[in-house]
């Protein structure tokens, strides 16, 4: 049975993506900051020894064999750029944390296990489409985290292929989660659809139906790609 620890799991496009896979009948390790739901491994990504305690105890759930990790936990706060200096600062620290560095180091673990188990193993990073074209003033660091787990995404892809690890990313544009909701209507509601050609912005079952492909079904020639979802608002 495949092994797949999928972080931030509680809400939204994770637990659409634990939804989905458990229905496959996979073996679902499932993350959140505080382990409210019942088989989640609470670990706050704030704290650097976190990602490490999340990977040893995934290990001890799954007999020893993790197959596939899924980056998905996030944060999107927003700073404005005439905050405190201090203020700023420590917004960008917490993002990167959560939304870079914590899939960084679990994307490490993950790569190491599978060299040392000497099989194949998959990387499905949930960045966003901000990483391809910005974001508002107040989300320099959101952005630049997205970036950077883009990078992230293709670097493992082209230095691990060869022993059979894979690396896919999703860039989903707006969703519609408790995540993005108050950003939406802070942002205008309706009137920002206009930006969206297909009308609407992505339900968490569409991005978690990528996802959940990537993760099981994708072919190995695909490593390395970055699968849009977005409704149109941004074409590469």
């Amino acid at each position: 049975m495949t092994g797949i620890l999928v972080t931030g799991s509680s809400r939204g496009i994770g637990a659409a993506i634990r939804e989905q896979l458990e229905a496959r009948c996979v073996r679902v390790v499932g993350h959140s900051t505080q382990g409210m739901e019942e088989g989640e491994i609470a670990a706050d990504f704030t704290e650097p020894s976190a990602p490490s305690t999340l990977w040893e105890e995934a290990l001890r759930q799954t007999d020893g064999a993790i197959d596939v990790l899924i980056n998905n936990a996030g944060l999107f706060d927003g700073v404005p750029l005439d905050t405190s200096d201090i203020e700023w600062l420590d917004a960008w620290e917490e993002t990167l944390r959560i939304n870079l560095t914590a899939a960084a180091q679990l994307s490490r673990f993950a790569v190491r296990h599978w060299q040392e188990r000497g099989c194949e193993g998959r990387i499905v990073h949930v960045a966003s489409r901000a990483g391809h074209r910005g974001d508002s003033p107040a989300h320099w660091h959101y952005a630049a985290a997205k970036g950077g787990m883009l990078a992230l995404h293709k670097t493992i892809a082209r230095a691990y292929a060869s022993e059979g690890i894979y690396s896919f990313a999703v860039t989903p544009g707006f969703t519609d989660t408790s995540m993005a909701g108050d950003y939406l209507e802070s942002r205008g509601g309706p009137g920002l659809l206009a930006d969206i050609p297909l009308g609407r912005v992505a339900e968490p079952e569409e991005i978690a139906s990528i996802a959940t492909w990537c993760a099981l079904e994708a072919p190995p020639s695909m490593t390395g790609a970055t699968i849009d979802a977005n409704g149109a608002s941004y074409v590469r």
